[in-house]
């Protein structure tokens, strides 16, 4: 695929801020309700690992999966639908923030289970090699999925397989609220990975360039079949783990340190230096980025509530045999 331009990752990345700092107001006013977890200062590795997947990839998400489904295609107006609970969301009102799909864009989950969508994953690949189709897919999860036994038996697999999958380690330091060292007896996650015998790089997430660099490089591996690779992206949320936590665990310092390096801020300034980017162009920018969120909610709202009658649709129950 031809590189996006950095004019066009800095477009994509204030699309998933803005979008997901609107939800943020729409969840104090009550207009989305459930939980939901917010990717703010994590948006460069979404973009930069995304700009290097073809249509035809599959992508895994988890629970943070606003932008991964935004770039991948799924239309805003029907992500913000499915936040709604409306009929018209990406699926069908029944999943909510948490639970975004769409077959069509061949995106996954949304996953609510930690490390839940990494066997997933290995399997979409799995059937991809078994078919001899090009596709590769990418699987995204955070660092406390890496505790998980999910998580080491679908290494194991997908490395003995050689299915063509990339997985992607958000690494935010943070296990919901338990710091990294609290949870890894060894925190350099890359090289766990490695001890499975597939390739494995880390990487600044918070530099949208360098996660594109190293992205192309893993991704140009899988897609030719030298089995999985693994990308670990050392990066921040900014904001709580969900709109439901107080965040006590970690300092107000802290978290402006890595504010410093915001990935939005740090493209932008490179922009403003060698290629022009001025106060016009990036007022021009944030307003295409607000009219299409802005599209988005008021068709939301437009959708119809899903009716009763359908709220047991597709909610299957396993058949239970009675001795006569």
């Amino acid at each position: 695929m031809t590189r996006p331009d950095d004019l066009e990752l800095l477009e994509r990345m204030v699309f998933l801020r803005r979008f997901e700092e609107r939800c943020a107001e729409l969840y104090q006013q009550t207009r989305i309700r459930g939980f939901l977890h917010l990717y703010v200062g994590q948006e460069a590795v979404a973009t930069g690992v995304m700009a290097v997947l073809e249509p035809g990839d599959s992508v895994v998400g988890t629970y943070r999966e606003h932008a991964h489904a935004l770039l991948k295609g799924v239309p805003a107006w029907t992500v913000m639908a499915e936040m709604f609970g409306r009929a018209d969301g990406c699926s069908g009102g029944h999943g909510g923030s948490m639970h975004l799909f769409s077959a069509p864009h061949r995106f996954y989950g949304g996953n609510a289970i930690v490390a839940g969508g990494i066997p997933l994953a290995v399997g979409l690949a799995l059937a991809d090699r078994l078919l001899e189709r090009p596709q590769v897919t990418a699987c995204f999860f955070g660092d406390g999925a890496m505790a998980e036994g999910d998580f080491h038996e679908a290494m194991n697999l997908a490395a003995l397989w050689r299915v063509p999958v990339l997985f992607v380690c958000e690494n935010n330091r943070y296990a919901m609220g338990t710091a990294l060292e609290h949870t890894h007896a060894a925190t350099d996650l890359a090289q766990r990975a490695r001890s499975y015998g597939m390739t494995a790089l880390a990487v600044d997430g918070m530099d949208v360039d360098a996660v594109l660099a190293a992205a192309t490089d893993v991704v140009r591996q899988v897609r030719r079949g030298d089995g999985p690779a693994f990308l670990e992206c050392l990066t921040y949320r900014f904001r709580a783990h969900s709109m439901y936590d107080p965040q006590h665990y970690r300092t107000r310092d802290e978290v402006n340190l890595w504010k410093g390096r915001d990935p939005i801020d740090r493209l932008a300034a490179r922009l403003r230096l060698v290629d022009g980017l001025d106060d016009a162009s990036w007022d021009a920018l944030v307003g295409r980025v607000d009219a299409v969120i802005d599209d988005a909610i008021v068709r939301a709202e437009a959708s119809p509530l899903e009716p009763v009658d359908d709220l047991t649709r597709d909610v299957l129950t396993p058949r239970v045999a009675v001795a006569s």
